[in-house]
């Protein structure tokens, strides 16, 4: 199931909001966002775990059937639930000020992730009138509840200072307590504050420590960082060998930076054997992302046209299977 709010609201939290606002406000960078628990938060009645269970099932009909059972006894987590199937608009029409009224309506029961929903609803201005006032006060009682995804998202408003003050320490604070959920998004932020020494003592032992969390989790951002560190051997032993594995798993997702990285290893030898060829595809790779380096476009023109060419060829072959999988 989607993050509370459902669809694109859900999948973009706060980010949505941004996005409407003056470039140079933005956040410098904002990942995707992490693969979403389902929105009880909390073990539920009965009733409801079989409503959500449906729901995760596809059997959104069954889902909202057994929701609104519950809902009519008061239950916040089978409203926050009916709210997901209005936003979505499975099993019923989609329609947004709906959602927003069953998300009210589980809000003032203390849902938690209904308050998140209504937050990113009030946010955007849909199916009901923009709130950024309402939209931050509901992020505030969801993050007082420890929402990770609440937390996270006001994190990033304290962080940038928009519509709130400024203020690293609250926004550390909040992303500590969704990392501690396990939201690689959160573990990055922090690791980057920790990195940083913003809103926390500077500590890059700490910031490894987190950016290896979020790595594993998936977070390319935090691969890259913790690559990084692991080659310098910056706030961790350094081992060149394991840092060109992490460098590798993120240019395979598509990372230039790592893809550079990764072929200025293969250009030099360290943590993998030298192998032009492969440095030279992964330097085409990036360059076709944008992603330039002098050094390996200099190291390119030393080698043979044979080497060159069977570069481009693997290169070619990369992109195109890349963009074979996104179309």
């Amino acid at each position: 199931m989607s993050r509370p709010g459902g669809g694109i609201i859900g999948a973009l939290g706060v980010a949505a909001l941004l996005t409407t606002l003056p470039a140079a406000a933005q956040p410098a960078k904002k990942t995707p966002a992490p693969p979403p628990p389902p929105a009880a938060a909390t073990p539920a009645p009965d009733n409801v775990d079989l409503a959500y269970g449906a729901f995760q099932r596809g059997f959104y009909l069954t889902a909202f059937n057994e929701a609104m059972k519950r809902a009519q006894q008061n239950d916040p987590a089978a409203m926050t639930l009916l709210g997901e199937l209005y936003t979505q608009g499975v099993a019923v029409p989609r329609d947004e000020p709906k959602a927003a009224d069953w998300y009210r309506r589980a809000a003032g029961l203390g849902e938690a992730n209904a308050m998140f929903a209504l937050a990113m609803l009030d946010i955007q201005g849909r199916g009901i009138p923009r709130n950024t006032d309402e939209a931050i006060r509901m992020l505030q009682d969801a993050a007082s509840k420890n929402q990770p995804f609440a937390c996270y998202d006001l994190g990033l408003l304290y962080l940038q200072g928009q519509l709130v003050q400024q203020d690293f320490k609250r926004a550390a604070g909040l992303f500590a307590t969704a990392a501690g959920s396990g939201n690689p998004e959160a573990q990055y932020a922090l690791a980057t504050m920790y990195k940083e020494g913003r809103g926390v003592g500077k500590d890059d032992a700490k910031a490894m420590v987190l950016m290896g969390q979020a790595s594993i989790a998936g977070n390319v951002d935090a691969m890259v960082e913790y690559a990084i560190g692991r080659f310098n051997g910056t706030g961790l032993p350094k081992n060149e060998a394991d840092a060109a594995q992490v460098f590798l798993r993120a240019a395979r997702l598509g990372s230039p930076i790592a893809q550079n990285r990764l072929a200025r290893i293969l250009m030099a030898g360290r943590g993998l054997p030298a192998n032009p060829t492969e440095a030279i595809k992964w330097h085409i790779i990036a360059k076709a992302a944008g992603a330039g380096d002098p050094d390996l476009d200099v190291f390119a023109g030393q080698q043979t046209q044979a080497v060159r060419d069977a570069a481009d060829k693997a290169a070619k072959k990369w992109l195109a299977t890349v963009a074979g999988l996104g179309s």
